[in-house]
């Protein structure tokens, strides 16, 4: 299931072979080494910067390298068999811990509602010449890349690895997944590639020698950067990077700083200390606690309390018992930067977002029936307060549909749009589909994390028409009076021919027409290829042009990561207000 986003022209032949292609997304390519990729726990962190560019309409190539130490270990392994260096057959056996990293990565990703794919050292095609440990790139193989992007978001392929003329695997010397990351760059036609570190950029020394306060470079040039990189960026791909005209920018982890190295140097300045930000978490069920595990693995971040209902309550999440409180002012005490809302319950999350925007915290929701109660109202309130908020997890899941609304109304004036927006409902329609009873059907949804234990909201529309609400106020800039019309899913309804929730909106004559459907009349193959918890949408522009975005509507992880996306983007917006970035 892809999270995507698009934009396509609006064709009045129904056949989508005939629409014309969707417009280029952009393309980066990001290589995460293993000073980040660790171990396979992190691996969702990589997944979690990715889906930040998929879901700003990007495609990404991410490259990575064996997990830590995993390198020397397989060394040792073969040498210990009597594989000396120079030897042709140890890189095919190396390269294997780059081609695991990425298969693990591609998996975190498809977690998360990406539409992923991992490639091995030979289908991705690097060929590089010279000696088997310390080969350089000289040329691609055509097709394989560029096919693996035409069909999918993210590519992940491995770093180090290349194949030689004769068909062997090659290696790229220590520090090869550099190589690699400004070799597919260049081929791409990009201008930068970025390399993801465990540090936020180059310096003038060690930061860790502590006789002298260490220096950043904002920009370096490319002989500062060979001066200085040391083992931080391999030396080759300085020289790829200079002689193909690739800058390369080297950063932290969701840092928007770091160090550009290309032609021109600045003279480099303290780099801000960014100690870590205080959060709250507001309930601690199917998202919340996904939230809540995301963050208390993340040094980044400092959990300071977590509202519940039943603090005593046994939960799925390994996290200290003291956190928990069902008092609000025990959690405005602990004076959190950032509130994080995933409250089952409309009035409850309504009156949480309030208090935190008052209290002088920022605010990212998942929580669609408090946001779209007076989502206007809300925005307002965060302004007054120096304050954002942000509500993108609270619509689609994983789909960006709050990004491809804002997108379209950016490109010009929004006449409508439509709809799958409820996961449990699309993951039940299809199992009715499939000759479930109805029974079956909700127990089914309960076990795969889908449907609450209470999914009244779900079955009787309510959660799609609030969706249809907040998605107005994104088109429109407005919500539409009234109730919106519903049909309820119930044990009486028949599944057959592709039946699909359809919430939908339309503006005619200045009166917003919205509306929650049962339907197998959609007329659209981006609804009827949904398959279990999938949301897609369309949006429809006065001048004609359809954007389209799909993705995960339901599940913990596709959801949390939506709100971990707009915690990234707060802390961007936070660290760019106090000149950090």
């Amino acid at each position: 299931m892809s999270a995507s986003l698009a934009v396509v022209e609006k064709s009045e032949n129904p056949d989508p072979s005939s629409r014309p292609a969707a417009a280029a997304a952009e393309v980066v390519v990001l290589k995460f080494g293993s000073s980040i990729l660790r171990s396979p726990a992190e691996a969702p962190l990589v997944a979690s910067a990715v889906y930040g560019h998929v879901r700003a309409g990007r495609k990404v190539v991410a490259v990575v390298s064996a997990f830590g130490g995993a390198t020397d270990q397989m060394l040792g392994e073969a040498r210990a068999l009597g594989l000396a260096h120079s030897n042709d057959l140890l890189p095919g056996y190396v390269a294997l811990g780059e081609e695991k990293s990425a298969a693990l990565v591609a998996i975190a990703c498809d977690r998360i509602g990406l539409d992923a794919c991992a490639l091995s050292v030979r289908e991705l095609g690097i060929v590089a010449e010279g000696e088997p440990e310390h080969s350089r790139p000289c040329g691609l193989r055509p097709d394989h890349l560029k096919q693996a992007l035409d069909r999918h978001e993210v590519v992940v392929v491995p770093g180090f690895g290349a194949v030689r003329p004769d068909g062997r695997i090659a290696l790229l010397g220590r520090g090869g997944s550099d190589l690699t990351a400004v070799f597919l760059a260049a081929e791409l036609g990009l201008k930068k590639v970025r390399l993801v570190k465990d540090v936020d950029g180059l310096y003038d020394h060690d930061p860790n020698d502590r006789t002298a306060p260490a220096l950043r470079y904002r920009r370096a040039s490319w002989d500062v950067a060979r001066k200085l990189g040391g083992a931080l960026v391999q030396h080759a791909a300085i020289d790829l990077g200079e002689s193909r005209g690739v800058e390369i920018e080297v950063a932290a982890l969701d840092r928007a700083d770091g160090t550009v190295i290309g032609k021109k140097s600045a003279p480099p300045g303290p780099a801000p200390a960014l100690p870590p930000l205080k959060v709250a978490v507001a309930g601690c069920g199917v998202v919340g606690g996904g939230v809540l595990a995301r963050l208390l693995s993340d040094p980044r971040y400092d959990v300071v309390g977590v509202l519940v209902r039943d603090p005593k309550k046994v939960r799925d999440v390994a996290c200290p018992q003291s956190l928990f409180t069902a008092d609000p002012a025990v959690l405005w005490a602990k004076k959190p930067d950032i509130v994080l809302e995933a409250l089952s319950e409309g009035e409850a999350g309504h009156a949480v977002i309030r208090a935190a925007l008052e209290a002088g915290c920022d605010v990212a929701s998942a929580n669609k029936q408090a946001v779209s109660r007076d989502p206007g109202g809300l925005q307002d309130l965060a302004k007054a307060h120096g304050r954002r908020i942000f509500w993108s997890a609270s619509v689609g899941g994983g789909a960006p549909m709050i990004e491809t609304v804002r997108a379209a109304r950016a490109a010009g004036e929004v006449v409508g749009f439509e709809a799958v927006l409820n996961g449990t409902v699309n993951f039940m329609l299809e199992r009715l589909g499939d000759g479930a009873a109805f029974a079956e059907a909700l127990a089914d949804a309960r076990a795969a994390g889908f449907a609450e234990e209470d999914p009244s909201a779900d079955l009787e529309g309510l959660d799609a028409a609030a969706k249809v609400r907040l998605l107005c106020h994104e088109a429109f800039g407005r919500s539409p009076e009234g109730e919106v019309p519903r049909d309820h899913l119930s044990e009486a309804t028949s599944a057959d021919g592709g039946v699909r929730q359809i919430g939908a909106a339309h503006l005619k004559d200045g009166v917003i027409a919205p509306s929650v459907r049962l339907t197998g009349e959609h007329g659209d193959p981006l609804f009827s290829s949904l398959r279990g918890e999938g949301n897609a949408l369309k949006v429809y522009g006065a001048d004609g042009r359809v954007w389209r975005c799909r993705g995960r509507g339901a599940g913990r992880w596709s959801t949390t990561e939506s709100i971990m996306a707009d915690l990234a983007e707060i802390v961007r917006a936070r660290r760019a207000d106090a000149g950090l970035n």
